[in-house]
């Protein structure tokens, strides 16, 4: 088998396994791989295909890198999961919230949740609330919906 069969794998086996990295180092690295298996398909010395592995790999991390950085990946705070997607949304009182009487459940897409209010304010069975803040994993601070 010719090495250059054995570059051109090891450059695409380098962009399969960047599929599960972060980073694009192994982006860079197959770039190199493929670079160097070129040069050594038209017959260059191995110094020349060491030199043109190494301009792939640098070339491309720091060219090529951070623009795959900025606009390849998702920002975390773009989606909101679990209980902070909870956040500003609307929900129905399902037992008067009331902290004199330490009650009040809401519900928010059929899932109810322990609600808590600010002040001795009652908020009757059917109200609309909004949720202003998570207390804990289970209680939800909320107000009027307006």
């Amino acid at each position: 088998m010719e090495i250059w069969y054995i570059l051109a794998t090891l450059g695409v086996i380098s962009f399969a396994i960047e599929i599960f990295t972060s980073g694009f180092i192994l982006g860079s690295v197959g770039v190199g791989f493929l670079l160097s298996a070129g040069g050594s398909y038209l017959s260059l010395e191995v110094k020349y295909q060491i030199l043109l592995f190494s301009l792939g790999v640098i070339l491309t991390y720091f060219l090529l890198g951070p623009i795959i950085r900025k606009y390849g990946y998702l920002k975390q705070s773009i989606i909101k999961m679990n209980k902070e997607a909870l956040i500003d949304r609307r929900g129905i009182v399902v037992e008067e919230i009331s902290m004199a009487k330490n009650t009040g459940r809401i519900r928010i897409d059929g899932d109810e949740w322990k609600a808590v209010i600010d002040g001795d304010q009652v908020f009757a069975l059917g109200a609309s609330v909004r949720v202003i803040s998570i207390e804990n994993s289970v209680l939800l601070r909320v107000e009027l919906f307006k």
